[in-house]
């Protein structure tokens, strides 16, 4: 079995891949917890999506392991899952079951395409800052949902939304939190996240904010209440077509930037070719997962950027991701600790992952940049915390660009791929309107 790893060749050994697979463990533990609580915001029952993502995540981790042999560990995808919650079954009312579906769907049409010359199309035919700024405009979107949920931006009739009352404990809580998790994650701290939610737990518990846990382990909890309760059909409909596009870009574009960094610094899908074997079974185990997780009853599943952390500590193979699956084993067994999690510990999360994707721009060179970049950058990023949809911001981004470059005559720049997507984002503001 362990043959198939390829250990030697890699450099390493099944200590180290060890330690490794424990240290991604840590640094992404925090999904789990946080994912129940966002998708519980939704009406999804909190003690069935954490068994879901737990189980989702060991699935999809130990299947990317063995058959992309890369240390990617993947779960059930920040920022996606903040606007399956929000956006959609909040903020569009689309039942909770149809946004299921739309996941299902665009994990299927991923799969297809994983398994396809696509992927390095898309590589190419999309600008990349356009791509940068889709992904931190993503983290100024589930930002503002944190801040939000902690009670930090409030709603005001005179000026749409105002600072919230920080003499409220549970406010003061949430600002705790943030710091905590900021500085801890600054220093570098393994399982910084996760770190910085029982700090800010055990500091609410204290002060009356929440309930200490009623135990320590327990059975996992049945996910009955939502596995195979997507609808599909209800998810054909043209008008959430844009939807089922943005959900299948964004998956596409995040696992595309988590590969390319993650992959620096393990020598890992450098190629960014057809011949680039790790490249396209690790897409094809995030497009299947994706897949599965809508079967089991969660929002889009997708690479992990915190595999980092586990490649930093030496992971070079699929049996780091195997031994990180074995470790989320744990968490089936954690739900007490989990409901015991005062909601102010867990939404500073959304905020520092927000900051996170958000960093994205300083990759962006504003300096050579050409205004019709510039211009569908800004619309992407702007539009997609004012209008509390990532779909808004993406379409609006991409119709820009388009019309600046065909004003301008630089008709080059405009492939089938760019001409495709603002097409479709055309029927945002269509089905808007």
């Amino acid at each position: 079995m362990l043959s198939r790893f390829k250990l030697k060749e890699h450099g390493t050994d099944v200590k180290t891949e060890f330690l490794a697979g424990f240290t991604t463990f840590l640094t992404m533990m925090y999904i789990v917890p946080v994912n129940g609580f966002i998708l519980a915001d939704a009406g999804l029952p909190m003690e069935a999506v954490v068994t879901a993502t737990a189980l989702i995540t060991i699935i999809a981790t130990l299947f990317s392991g063995i058959w992309g042999n890369t240390p990617i560990a993947m779960s059930v995808g920040m920022g996606l899952n903040a606007y399956f919650a929000y956006g959609l079954v909040l903020g569009m009312k689309i039942p909770w079951q149809t946004a299921l579906g739309i996941v299902f769907l665009s994990g299927i049409i991923f799969a297809i395409l994983s398994f396809t010359k696509f992927r390095v199309w898309i590589m190419t035919s999309i600008p990349m800052d356009l791509r940068r700024a889709i992904s931190a405009g993503i983290g100024a979107f589930i930002a503002f949902i944190g801040f939000k949920q902690m009670g930090m931006i409030v709603a005001d009739k005179a000026t749409f939304v105002a600072l919230g009352k920080f003499s409220d404990p549970s406010v003061m809580l949430g600002a705790f939190g943030l710091m905590v998790t900021l500085v801890l994650y600054a220093y570098r701290v393994k399982g910084a996240f996760i770190l910085a939610v029982i700090i800010t737990s055990v500091a609410g518990w204290n002060f009356g904010i929440g309930s200490l846990p009623d135990g320590v382990l327990s059975m996992p909890a049945s996910i009955a209440p939502i596995a195979l309760e997507l609808d599909i059909v209800s998810a054909l409909s043209l008008s959430l077509l844009p939807v089922i596009i943005t959900f299948l870009i964004t998956d596409m574009f995040d696992t595309l930037g988590t590969l390319t960094a993650v992959g620096a610094r393990a020598d890992l899908f450098q190629k960014n070719s057809s011949e680039d074997k790790a490249l396209e079974k690790t897409l094809e185990a995030d497009a299947i997962a994706t897949v599965g997780g809508s079967l089991l009853g969660v929002s889009t599943t997708t690479s992990f950027i915190e595999s980092a952390s586990g490649v930093e500590a030496g992971g070079r193979t699929g049996l780091t991701a195997v031994f990180t699956a074995l470790f989320f084993v744990l968490t089936l067994f954690m739900l007490p600790l989990f409901k015991a999690i005062p909601g102010p510990a867990i939404y500073p999360v959304l905020v520092a992952v927000g900051v996170l994707m958000f960093t994205e721009l300083g990759r962006m060179n504003f300096k050579e940049m050409d205004t019709a970049t510039a211009s569908g950058a800004f619309f992407a990023i702007l539009l997609m915390p004012l209008t509390f949809s990532i779909t808004n911001g993406l379409a609006a981004g991409f119709i820009v660009y388009t019309v600046i470059k065909l004003a301008k005559g630089e008709f080059k720049d405009l492939n089938l791929g760019v001409i495709a997507i603002t097409l479709i984002s055309l029927l945002v503001f269509i089905v808007h309107g």
